[in-house]
Parts: C-alpha cells; structure tokens; sequence
C-alpha cells in the first residue's frame, strides 16, 4: 500500500497548496522584506549565523560608530624600507535558534461531500491558513525586533511620560542617530513571490507603524502620499514618505496599551493613560531573519475524515501547518524605536 508524507494528500497536492498558502501569506508580511535573509538548507542546521568582518590592530581609529565595530586608520607616513604593524582581520558571529510553529484547523465530512472536489476545499483551507501563519511569523518578528534597546521619545525621557504623537523633530532625531552609527538605507528588499529574490527600492530608511499614527503622519508638513509619488513604487501597506524615512503600517505593530503619560487627546485603552506605539526605524542590516520562502520552509497536511478509533463515522479530517522561523537583531545602531501616542 503506498503512503505519503502529508497526510491523505500526495506531495503534488501539497507543494500546489504550499504554494498557494506562501502567495495567500506574503502580502501580509511587512517586517519579512526588510532583513538579512539566511536560507536553511533541508536537512542541514537549526541555527541561522550571521558574520561581521571588522579590522583590529593599531591605535588610532575613526569611531564615527558608536554602535558598530570602529575603522582603524592609517594616518602614520611610511618609514622607507620599514614595514608597517599591520591590522588583524576579526569576525564576530550572530546565532539564532530555529523554531518550529503551526496549527490545525478541523472540518467535517459534510464540507467535503458539499465541494466538487478535494483541490477546492484545499484552496479554501490554505487560503485561511496562510494568512493565520503570515501574521503568526510577523507576530514572531515584531516582537524580537521592538524589543530592541535604541529608543527615541515623542516627549520625555521614558514610556510612562509618553503623550504626544509624532513630530518631524522626532524623526530628524532617529534619523540623526542611524546617520551618526553610519546606517545605510534600505535600497532592496525580499520580493513578495513564493521563491526567494530581492528587488531595488528607492534609498531610505524604513519605519513601520500601526494604521492609529497614520493621521498624526499625514498632518505633518512635507508628508507625501504615495499617490503622489512620482517614479518610486509603493510597497504593500506603504502610507507615504517623510523626507528619508518612507512609512509602511500593519496592524501587526500594536501600542502598549496605557502605558504613557496622562491620555489628554490621545488614544488610550481605558480612558486614563495614553497608549504607547512603537514605531521601528530600519536601517540596511539591521536584523536578520530566516525568510517565509521556498519550499524547505513550511509544512502542510491535510488528513480527510475516515473512520478510525476516535471518529468511528469517519465525520472529521484536518488541515494544519507548520513552518520554521528566527529573527535576531545584527546591529542595534541599526535600529531605532520610536515611541509616541496617537492623536483621538
């Protein structure tokens, strides 16, 4: 009797639904374009590494980085016919863990016997499926990422202060500090297809925000909308631009509920103290991330009701997924939390 590996579908079926759950998933994925990607052979690793080359040696440096590895400069004139010290190449090593995620959903023989064939039904389950695993992983993601330890205040010097929304003054001062570590911007990121590929953006740093800054966002003077943009294509959930910073919000990316100062116009949850949204500015190499892509990256399974011990009418099957994922930050220069209120 032969047997697959994917339940009671055969490896054709599930790398069409596979496929279909990574194009259902990856419009929904915001952080995912942005990072270092490391793909996982099969069969090979759990641990993603990321490498940092640096020269060491010497005195006298430039530490125009105050968060990333210093330059050692050459500033001393040869001496004829006397070989200079020399610098020393280092490296320094980012791991992270692989873990595993996923769940199931339960339907009855009835759903089955209602469709006109089994690809239908799995067109509809990996439809809902994939977009449960993409806000999933960038739950996952988000939460490593605002976690980090740069952090720039709308007011005040800690969160429970926190009760004005976005400024432009607020953003000159996160855009000075990824300037001043020498951050570069973001001129690629992950395309949003099934196989793994990058595409050219235009120059920028990178903020994600919750849709409740929007409003505060678009009052600011010099806010362009992406429906003006002129040569430059909008990224899925991109909002608009201000001066070197282009804004792309997500639902995902939600506030600290309460958790600032006196609510005064700003939202809060419960009418006394303002939430707090965390708004991440992203630099080129900030974080590293092990990409939704390919097909070593996610499971599915679909098991179709038959009868067996604990469902003797056979009334019950499941589809389910699992996938792989691991984000870590590579540089917290690289990356600045703004943290504000959103205006009522």
């Amino acid at each position: 009797m032969a047997t697959t590996v994917y339940g009671d579908i055969t490896p054709r079926q599930a790398a069409f639904s596979i496929a279909n759950m990574l194009k259902r998933a990856l419009p929904l994925l915001t952080i995912e374009k942005f990072g270092q990607a490391y793909n996982v052979p099969k069969n090979n690793t759990l641990t993603a590494k990321w490498r940092r080359y640096f020269l060491t040696g010497g005195t006298g440096s430039y530490s125009g980085n105050a968060g990333n590895y210093s330059i050692p400069l050459a500033l001393t004139a040869l001496t004829e016919g006397v070989t200079p010290a020399g610098r020393k190449m280092a490296n320094k090593d980012y791991s992270v863990t692989l873990a595993q995620y996923g769940d199931f959903v339960e339907f009855s023989d009835v759903i089955v016997d209602a469709h006109e064939d089994m690809p239908v039904l799995l067109r509809e389950l990996t439809d809902m499926l994939g977009e449960q695993m993409a806000v999933t992983v960038e739950t996952l993601r988000y939460n490593v990422l605002k976690a980090g330890t740069n952090v720039e205040y709308a007011n005040g010097a800690v969160r429970t202060a926190v009760n004005t929304p976005l400024t432009l003054a607020m953003q000159r001062r996160v855009t000075r500090s990824l300037k001043r570590q020498n951050a570069m911007p973001i001129t690629q990121v992950l395309k949003s297809s099934v196989a793994y590929a990058t595409q050219p953006i235009e120059a920028s740093y990178i903020a994600l925000i919750h849709p409740d800054v929007e409003n505060d966002l678009r009052s600011i003077t010099g806010f362009i909308s992406t429906k003006n943009y002129a040569s430059v294509t909008p990224m899925e959930g991109e909002v608009g631009s201000l001066e070197d910073v282009r804004y792309v919000r997500s639902t995902v990316f939600t506030p600290f509920a309460d958790g600032g100062g006196a609510k005064g116009t700003m939202l809060s949850t419960t009418g006394t103290s303002a939430d707090v949204y965390p708004i991440l500015y992203l630099a080129r190499d900030a974080f590293g991330i092990v990409p939704l892509k390919g097909e070593n990256t996610a499971s599915v399974m679909v098991v179709t009701p038959k009868p067996v011990q604990t469902d003797p009418l056979g009334q019950r099957g499941t589809a389910g997924w699992k996938v792989w994922s691991a984000t870590v930050i590579l540089q917290d220069a690289f990356l600045v939390r703004g943290e504000v209120a959103a205006t009522a």
